[in-house]
């Protein structure tokens, strides 16, 4: 179950550093995190669906390495993008 066409640009737009920005690390943890919150809805229904849960836990790593890099990287945009995703922070 991929993210809408629509709800993906609207994130993007969101969260895009310049025009066209597909790839900066804050559009790919909030589609990231986007994708989490679908499969967590799934997930409620569908108890048993243990492929979705697999993929659910990938994503989680996934977000969490890109959180570990821009942390590393750039501990302000760290901060603006946890706040604005409501995340909890690991990093200082």
């Amino acid at each position: 179950m991929p993210l809408p066409a629509q709800e993906k640009q609207k994130v993007m737009s969101q969260f895009r550093r310049q025009e066209g920005d597909t790839g900066s690390p804050e559009v790919q943890i909030a589609l990231i995190t986007a994708r989490i919150t679908q499969l967590t809805e799934h997930l409620k229904k569908n108890k048993h669906d243990e492929s979705s849960r697999r993929g659910l836990l990938r994503l989680v790593g996934q977000r969490r390495r890109h959180l570990a890099y821009l942390g590393k990287t750039d501990p302000d945009r760290y901060r603006a993008i946890t706040e604005k995703l409501k995340l909890r922070q690991t990093q200082q």
